[in-house]
């Protein structure tokens, strides 16, 4: 890994890049729960993390109440829109601690920072302009869950963003989640480097459980590692 050269480095954004407090998956869960639920914040994010929001809901609703319901799934997404639209505009949305710094080094070192999300491209993008970041100004390029066919942890959204950029080596890109999907995307994308960060959904301890190269507490333990 050492001998390549990195030329992207993909980041999530809820949890790795944008620090929302999870406002996501407590919206999310208060969603399920209007369904006639009671799950706890911890079992959404354990298994709703970096998933497509639909897919996430399915997760929940099989793993804790063995239910496949697409009619529920869809009616649970459609008010987690709704909410989630109106918590973004009442909530503070903030950069994760040193986030700029971390995209004006890769820049300086000639190093694309992109960033990827199972939210689909509206949600993203109002986040975006909230935190007055620039595609090609801060970040280089944005890819969201409804830009391809199969999301997390296929690893069609890094592919989509080699594609962009004309890279077709994909030990030259480096993805940094803060869920072990996240990992799992990089691993199944053939990524140089898969990075868990602890600033998010998943503890140090469920990420291991994905097997990632390395595991970091702040995004400025990135740079040595890429280098």
């Amino acid at each position: 890994m050492k001998e390549n050269k990195i030329a992207m480095v993909v980041f999530d954004m809820a949890g790795t890049t944008v620090n929302e407090d999870n406002l996501v998956y407590k919206t999310l869960r208060t969603a399920i729960n209007h369904a006639g639920f009671d799950f706890s914040l911890e079992e959404v994010l354990a298994q709703g993390a970096g998933k497509e929001k639909k897919q996430a809901i399915r997760s929940v609703l099989s793993t804790y109440g063995g239910i496949t319901d697409e009619v529920m799934t869809s009616s649970i997404y459609d008010k987690f829109i709704v909410d989630l639209t109106d918590a973004y505009a009442k909530e503070e949305i903030l950069p994760q601690p040193n986030v700029a710094h971390v995209f004006s080094a890769l820049k300086d070192n000639n190093i694309l920072a992109v960033l990827n999300t199972g939210y689909d491209r509206v949600t993203a993008s109002s986040i975006i302009e909230k935190l007055g970041w620039r595609e090609g100004v801060e970040f280089d390029a944005l890819v969201t869950a409804s830009d391809v066919p199969e999301n997390r942890p296929h690893p069609d959204m890094i592919e989509f963003a080699m594609k962009q950029f004309g890279i077709t080596d994909s030990s030259s890109v480096v993805k940094v989640g803060d869920s072990t999907i996240d990992i799992e995307e990089g691993q199944n994308a053939g990524c140089g480097l898969s990075i868990g960060i602890t600033t998010g959904a998943h503890t140090a301890v469920q990420l291991q459980t994905a097997n990632p190269d390395y595991i970091i507490n702040n995004l400025l333990e990135l740079l040595p590692l890429v280098s």
